[in-house]
């Protein structure tokens, strides 16, 4: 059998291109004592891994050039020389874009095949879903009755971040790119939806929350949360997940300074990783899957086909060509 690789090609300027990617071929690797091989099942495609493109110093280390790529990866067990992992186990863990690829255990977890489909360990029940219930509810601390806006609404954080917001009795508002996201929003029961492309963002968020904005969700940044900071209400809270509009900004983008707006209206502004929160990941996974599994949450995957597919897949989340979580089905 012959394994497949995906390697960094070179550093992007900009948004990044398939250029960016060189696909590799070897022999399938065998497991040593205390290894497994694993086959990958579905890979995950995350906004996140753009930052990882570029060198420099950030909260996780860069990729290198001429190296694999990795991420989430939900794998099968196939051969087994670790007695805690038989062959047959279905796992999760941070893997190199890889067909098959070797692991002495660490970092994996053994995930169940019974209590949801095995891609939500990679979305809902996963990085995107933890970062949603962590975000929202340490954060922002949303209570009843209150307005919660979350932008990148249908990304696999922000429909989770809404739904949630809607257990704990808020208003919810949520912005997204096109007028299907935008009725799908409405399907899961966000009080109010917004196609940022076509609507004037500023006039409509003000129309939708009437009474102020207690609680944003960022998962955006730029034009977006200009206009959100215009409404907040005193004590507002801000959770800070993601910048996606300046992601491939080649020059730091200059907009409105919001730090008079923060003071005046003494709101909390906090940046935050998934990561931050590891020790209390099994607590939130357990809460989500019982919600799950009590119909209080639904969850939506844009699912690509084919491990040659995984660099376009990556590409698309930059034009928002997915609704939920991208996923790319490889076995």
């Amino acid at each position: 059998m012959q394994n497949q690789t995906i390697l960094l090609a070179s550093r992007p300027t900009g948004e990044p291109t398939a250029a960016q990617f060189k696909f590799e071929t070897s022999e399938v690797p065998s497991p040593g004592e205390g290894q497994v091989l694993l086959k990958a099942l579905y890979v995950s495609v995350d906004p996140y891994m753009r930052g990882r493109m570029n060198a420099g110093k950030s909260y996780v280390p860069p990729y290198e050039v001429g190296q694999p790529i990795a991420g989430g990866v939900v794998a099968e067990v196939i051969e087994s020389r670790l007695d805690k992992l038989p062959a047959g186990s279905v796992v999760v863990g941070n893997l190199p874009w890889q067909q098959y690829s070797l692991s002495d255990g660490r970092g994996l977890q053994q995930i169940p095949t019974d209590q949801a489909p095995i891609s939500y360990f990679l979305g809902l029940l996963g990085m995107p879903g933890l970062t949603a219930y962590f975000g929202l509810l340490d954060i922002c601390q949303p209570k009843a009755g209150e307005t919660v806006v979350v932008s990148g609404a249908a990304g696999a954080v922000g429909m989770v971040v809404g739904q949630l917001a809607k257990i704990k009795g808020c208003r919810v508002i949520g912005t997204a790119g096109s007028d299907e996201k935008v009725a799908y929003l409405q399907q899961l029961g966000f009080d109010e939806a917004i196609n940022y492309k076509t609507a004037n963002i500023a006039e409509a968020l003000a129309a939708a929350a009437p009474n102020g904005v207690d609680c944003y969700f960022d998962n955006v940044g730029g034009a977006i949360t200009d206009a959100v900071y215009d409404l907040l209400n005193k004590h507002a809270r801000i959770a800070l997940c993601g910048q996606i509009a300046n992601y491939n900004a080649t020059e730091a983008p200059v907009g409105p300074r919001p730090e008079g707006k923060l003071l005046t209206t003494s709101s909390k502004l906090q940046g935050f990783i998934v990561s931050d929160y590891l020790p209390q990941w099994p607590e939130g996974v357990k809460q989500l899957t019982e919600w799950y599994n009590q119909g209080k949450l639904q969850f939506e995957e844009t699912i690509t086909e084919g491990f040659d597919q995984i660099p376009a897949a990556f590409l698309g989340l930059f034009k928002g060509e997915n609704t939920g979580k991208a996923i790319v089905k490889v076995a």
